[in-house]
């Protein structure tokens, strides 16, 4: 008996738990960027996702600017191009994103946040855009 209760109760924290992927390849402390151009994608539905990245960048001191695909300034040494997906289960969450900068066409960083299987029973998955890639933009500008 104590068998079954002990399988049933990791069973049910398996289960409710969500296993979240966040993979970050941090800027290198050498690169002083002041100014990040960040290329709008028309595609992204998750409306607070800008805004909370843009927020997280000027957390660290850096500047940025939203620009359109294909009309890049000269100006924009650094550039953040960004994918933001939501998934629905009641209402809707961010559930995948990915964050590439790049410098003169090179990428110098690179984050991930990813719900593995949408976030499954975790009420986890509902959490503010914020809660989420916060912790992924501080990695990534991490000095």
């Amino acid at each position: 008996m104590k068998r079954i209760v002990t399988g049933v109760l990791i069973g049910m924290v398996l289960t409710f738990s969500a296993c979240t992927s966040i993979q970050v390849q941090p800027i290198s402390p050498t690169i002083q960027m002041k100014h990040v151009c960040i290329q709008d994608n028309p595609d992204v539905r998750v409306r607070d996702f800008v805004p909370v990245v843009r927020d997280g960048f000027d957390r660290h001191g850096i500047s940025t600017e939203i620009v359109v695909l294909g009309a890049v300034p000269e100006r924009c040494e650094y550039i953040l191009t960004y994918v933001a997906i939501r998934a629905w289960d009641f209402t809707e969450y961010l559930y995948h994103a990915e964050l590439r900068l790049e410098h003169k066409g090179r990428r110098i960083g690179y984050a991930e946040y990813h719900l593995i299987g949408k976030g499954g029973l975790s009420m986890m998955k509902w959490q503010s855009t914020r809660a989420k890639m916060d912790p992924v933009i501080d990695e990534l500008l991490r000095r």
